[in-house]
């Protein structure tokens, strides 16, 4: 276990074994990626279960499309042929220091976030996944519309990758975006395991000098001996099959916890329903792996225009996001191009992404990300593009006043608008739980593996998410873009406000078995998830 400090956490991390090394095509090329060297790479059937708290002490039924299924692999070579990028990636166990606070945790290269995995639309990605963690992982590549069998879904894509072993991810990209990696197994995602996934266009419409990626993330792994782990068992500790009463309250890390989760129900009380307060107190916020008082530096010169790709890995945070003294022109929400529209602040939610343009003023001014929910913490980062004194950590520019426009404000891109067209089926999604009881459902039910929504290729379906809590939920779906009521933005996760109710379309393209979950990961792993099924026959 080796110690980083500060940007040293930038060291080799995820490489590139190639760049556009292979070239190859047909159905036989992408068959042969599909090799079997690694002896425990092809996944299960579905309902084989090793993830997600599930024993596969159960089958699932047969009358769906199999994730590896003939259906899934004609829909991938609908993607293309093109060249292959090969890129390796190892998730180990670390320690990063936040400005002076030491903490153990896990990451992939011993970076924070792991290194940029970047492709172009057309290419086919191959990435080796070397598991050095004490347990079983996956990697989901978030927003991407990927062949099923490559979704990272335990339990019900593949096994998970047990520790000491390695996987083979291979799929085909074709549609550009600013997309993001991260672990799909408990609540390995509130530790350091993301990175982001850059899909270049090849007829990029955009101008622009320089590009910066920022990732956003709420922590607590490591902090006074807590863990995710720690915090989701406190969480759930008083449901039947929890974990108990915590008899080994001896360990800090549970200690922590439990005072963690008994002052955010305490706020919890007093909220104002329109909060989107995190549910899980996380004492650091961080912006590229870094606390504000180590904040990254990002120069250029005035007058350069930036395209800057903001990313929400937090755990169970929304962000207020504001660069000081500009004003944002937004062009993409969750890799989709949306009709341009300027803001002087943006409302982030838990893996939601914006890309945004800005013209480069002369001067140092912050890129702050303040926390939507009570705590009213920030992360930040510094544009630099002239001389002068960086401002103090703790400034909160003017522009967050507005409080931050949420992407149901946006149209899309008319190349990229739904056709007009009723929905064959519609799918009735009430999110339910409270705070006190942690009972956390969709429908009322918790989740299981066997459980499906059917759908069926070809179809124009509809989810109605109604939210009967009192806590925002994003929304996510998996292997498929959506699109928001009323010519909205094209998305892969959507807010959904205490007691409202949002109806999103999407064309059933991608056949598989698909996870739908609530993207605060305390709230997905204990009960807020489910999966939509591609139904084979009647």
């Amino acid at each position: 276990m080796r110690t980083h400090s500060r940007r040293s956490l930038l060291g080799a991390g995820m490489a590139a074994a190639g760049s556009g090394l292979l070239t190859s095509t047909g159905a036989a090329a992408l068959d042969a990626m599909n090799g079997k060297h690694h002896s425990h790479r092809k996944p299960p059937p579905p309902g084989s279960h090793d993830g997600h708290g599930s024993d596969g002490s159960h089958s699932a039924p047969s009358n769906y499309v199999s994730p590896d299924g003939p259906e899934v692999m004609a829909a991938e070579r609908k993607r293309g042929t093109g060249p292959v990028r090969r890129f390796a990636m190892t998730a180990d166990q670390v320690e990063f220091d936040f400005g002076g606070a030491v903490v153990n945790t896990w990451a992939y290269g011993n970076r924070l976030p792991g290194k940029e995995i970047r492709v172009t639309a057309g290419d086919r990605v191959a990435v080796t996944l070397h598991n050095r963690l004490p347990e079983s992982t996956t990697v989901h590549w978030h927003g991407v519309q990927i062949r099923n069998d490559m979704d990272g879904s335990p339990s019900i894509t593949q096994r998970s990758v047990k520790a000491g072993a390695s996987y083979d991810y291979t799929f085909a990209v074709d549609t550009p975006g600013t997309y993001w990696l991260h672990p799909h197994v408990g609540v390995q995602l509130d530790r350091g395991l993301y990175a982001p996934l850059i899909v270049d266009d090849p007829r990029e419409p955009l101008s622009y000098d320089h590009e910066w990626v920022v990732m956003i993330d709420d922590w607590l792994d490591g902090v006074d001996g807590m863990t995710p782990d720690a915090m989701l068992a406190e969480l759930n500790k008083n449901k039947p099959g929890g974990a108990g009463g915590h008899d080994d309250m001896q360990s800090s890390g549970n200690r922590a916890a439990a005072a963690a989760v008994a002052r955010m129900r305490r706020r919890a009380r007093h909220r104002m329903t329109d909060d989107p307060s995190d549910s899980v107190e996380h004492p650091f916020h961080l912006m590229n792996g870094q606390v504000a008082r180590d904040r990254e530096t990002f120069r250029a010169k005035p007058g350069d225009r930036i395209r800057i790709r903001l990313i929400n890995a937090a755990a169970g945070t929304a962000y207020r996001v504001a660069l000081g003294g500009h004003n944002m022109t937004v062009t993409h929400i969750d890799g989709y191009p949306v009709k341009h529209k300027s803001t002087d602040s943006l409302l982030i939610a838990m893996g939601e992404r914006f890309d945004v343009l800005v013209t480069a003023k002369d001067g140092v001014f912050p890129l702050t990300a303040l926390s939507a929910g009570s705590n009213n913490q920030t992360a930040q980062a510094l544009l630099r593009t002239g001389d002068g004194e960086a401002p103090d950590e703790k400034i909160r520019p003017t522009e967050l006043r507005s409080g931050g426009l949420s992407a149901d404000k946006f149209k899309a891109a008319s190349s990229v608008r739904l056709s007009d067209r009723d929905p064959d089926r519609t799918i009735k999604m009430d999110l339910t739980g409270n705070m006190e009881d942690w009972d956390w459902g969709i429908n009322g039910k918790a989740y299981s593996a066997s459980a499906r929504y059917p759908v069926r290729q070809g179809e124009r379906v509809r989810i109605s998410f109604h939210n009967t809590t009192t806590m925002w939920h994003p929304m996510h779906l998996h292997g498929h873009t959506f699109a928001l009521p009323d010519g909205g933005p094209r998305k892969d996760t959507t807010i959904v406000l205490p007691d409202q109710e949002v109806s999103v379309d999407f064309d059933a393209d991608n056949p598989g078995l698909w996870m739908v979950h609530c993207h605060n990961v305390y709230h997905s792993e204990s009960g807020m998830m489910t999966v939509m099924g591609y139904k084979l026959h009647d």
